[in-house]
């Protein structure tokens, strides 16, 4: 399993939302490229980005912060938030990211999702927030009326090879991540599932790592302290 750091973006700062809310906002750095590098140091490989200003408007807000990180690591980096065009999917590719992350328009615009992942393949995935058991769009704010599951059998038969399941109402909480949601999706479907919301120690990340899950989401937990990067990455390394 992956170990993958995350770096939330809301007005060029890293921070944290708590369950997802706008209002409920902890800056935990100004410098997020500094972060970057201490993840790298850790030995990172991955980064998680999202772009919450994006995430509203459907623009490329951070998109500086965004090119600084890139440039100033050798992480391979997932950026999501706002990515609702082609235009944009091109932006970031252009700039040397790993991964594009479609969330809303991966439910609202299915003939954009079918051109991206036709096109980018494997660097496409799709961001799956799970609110009450459906789909939740727009940086959180709205509920799909498609309930997790069926989106994901679509995604997966359209192609889509890689989903970061989130639960909502685990994000931020530090009160431990949905194992029951993981080893559901992890059993029922073929697609690489990174979990994400809610881990919050080493136990979460032990207890995924037994399963067939592709990657682990870890933000507050590593800010807090409540999870040393350094060694959850060792330790599902020695389990491999």
């Amino acid at each position: 399993m992956k170990i993958i750091p995350a770096i939330d973006l809301l007005g060029g700062k890293a921070v944290r939302l708590l369950k997802g809310d706008y209002n409920n906002v902890t800056v935990y750095s100004d410098t997020p490229v500094k972060i970057a590098k201490y993840f790298e140091e850790c030995g990172a490989e991955y980064l998680h980005i999202v772009d919450l200003d994006g995430a509203k408007s459907g623009g490329t807000d951070n998109y500086g912060t965004i090119k600084e990180i890139l440039e100033e690591t050798n992480l391979s980096v997932e950026i999501g938030g706002g990515i609702r065009n082609m235009e944009t999917v091109e932006k970031y590719m252009g700039l040397g990211a790993d991964r594009i992350i479609l969330g809303t328009a991966a439910i609202t615009d299915k003939s954009f999702l079918a051109e991206a992942v036709s096109k980018y393949k494997s660097h496409i995935t799709v961001g799956v927030d799970i609110k009450d058991g459906m789909v939740a769009i727009k940086g959180w704010t709205e509920l799909s009326g498609v309930t997790c599951f069926d989106f994901c059998e679509y995604l997966q038969n359209i192609g889509v090879e890689t989903v970061i399941c989130t639960d909502i109402s685990k994000d931020g909480m530090m009160s431990g991540t949905n194992i029951g949601l993981y080893r559901e999706l992890s059993g029922r479907f073929s697609m690489r599932i990174i979990a994400s919301g809610g881990v919050s120690d080493m136990e979460n990340i032990k207890t995924l790592d037994k399963m067939n899950i592709f990657g682990a989401i870890v933000g507050k937990a590593i800010y807090t302290g409540a999870v040393d990067l350094k060694e959850a990455i060792l330790a599902v390394k020695e389990d491999q």
